[in-house]
């Protein structure tokens, strides 16, 4: 429920993009610069979330990020200017940054529990829920102000929250045992080698969540400004995407089991690159929607699969910095694109989303040894 809601305000808010560029009349490189106040809210709290799970638990910390992230989606639609845009936003990406780390902390722990590699499930939730918050705000986008529609979804989004978060708490696991006077042992340590296989599913993660956050920011814009489609099927754009990541993602733990991970991540990301040079260079709207498609299901899996492995080898912290990295790629894209059309155009400037899927497949296989031999990473 947790991930499904992540997805729903997320995708709610970017369909919303377009109205609320024209509301405070932003540039294209303006727009980037707002944008990049969620990418600065959301590291800065990442790796305090890590800490806030280990002492409070990852359960705890979900639902109270649950309750902020919807209390700030709605500020956005409030700003008439880049610049109140840009400090609303840091408010969101620290809210939303928060729920991704304690929510898929709280996923490690259970899949660690199921014994199976269930991790793309819940990232399917997430999907889901960004397919059914595209899909809606396609839907009202031409009958409702981005004010009253963004209203709705914190209403919704507390709603949620309120009615799953008892049942998480319920079931919270144990804290962790408190470090005893003196000891410098009680807490595992990761080696050196091990930070580094951490940070390199950290940088695979970012190679591709760069590409989710691209499409959630600046595909609905591609498909109006540059191809000429209707504001409702430019809306659909994003929620074609998120319904192909979810199918990918609902098939996931099937992939890893018959093709393991490797082989996962190389498919994922060479699929993903060839999606995207038919999105950004499509002469059509419908070639474009084509490309977005198989860009979802080529990039489903790799996300789940680079923080899950972080999260086995390092706990919350291991999730906090994957997700850092991760996260950092689908926040710090969006105005790296905005800078990218300014200076060539918006269909060149998407093209780096199938540049660095590739670059994503190749770490993938260049770490195939890395993930075989880090069990004994902690020291």
């Amino acid at each position: 429920m947790f991930f499904a809601l992540d997805g729903f305000l997320f995708a709610g808010w970017v369909v919303r993009i377009p109205a609320i560029k024209q509301q405070t009349g932003a540039s294209a490189s303006s727009l980037g610069l707002a944008l990049l106040g969620v990418s600065a809210g959301a590291v800065i709290t990442m790796m305090l979330t890590g800490r806030l799970c280990r002492r409070y638990g990852s359960h705890a910390v979900t639902v109270a990020c649950g309750i902020l992230l919807p209390l700030s989606i709605a500020l956005p639609a409030q700003t008439r200017s880049p610049l109140s845009l840009g400090l609303v936003l840091l408010v969101f990406g620290a809210a939303y940054g928060g729920m991704n780390v304690a929510m898929n902390s709280a996923a490690v722990d259970l899949v660690a529990a199921l014994r199976r590699p269930v991790m793309p499930s819940f990232h399917a939730a997430f999907s889901l829920g960004g397919m059914v918050g595209a899909g809606l705000g396609g839907l009202v986008a031409g009958g409702l102000s981005a004010s009253t529609h963004l209203f709705l979804l914190a209403g919704t989004g507390l709603l949620v929250t309120a009615a799953a978060g008892p049942s998480l708490l319920r079931h919270r696991p144990a804290p962790p045992a408190p470090e005893a006077p003196g000891s410098r042992r009680s807490r595992p340590r990761l080696s050196p080698r091990a930070r580094r296989i951490v940070a390199l599913f950290g940088v695979i993660a970012l190679c591709t969540a760069y590409g989710e956050g691209a499409l959630a920011d600046w595909g609905a814009l591609h498909l109006e400004q540059d191809l000429g489609a209707h504001p409702g099927l430019a809306a659909a754009g994003y929620a074609l995407f998120a319904l192909t990541m979810t199918v990918g993602r609902l098939t996931g733990t099937l992939l890893l089991e018959r093709l393991g991970q490797t082989r996962t991540l190389v498919l994922g990301g060479t699929t993903a690159a060839a999606g995207m040079l038919l999105g950004s260079l499509a002469p059509t709207a419908w070639l474009a929607l084509a490309g977005f498609a198989v860009t979802g299901l080529g990039l489903a899996n790799i996300f789940p699969v680079a923080v899950g492995r972080a999260g086995e080898l390092a706990g919350p912290g291991g999730v906090a910095a994957a997700s850092t990295l991760g996260y950092g790629g689908m926040l710090l894209g969006p105005p790296a694109i905005g800078f990218l059309a300014e200076w060539f155009s918006l269909p060149v400037a998407l093209t780096t989303v199938a540049l660095l899927a590739a670059a994503a497949a190749a770490l993938g296989y260049a770490a195939r040894n890395a993930t075989l031999t880090a069990a004994d990473a902690h020291t």
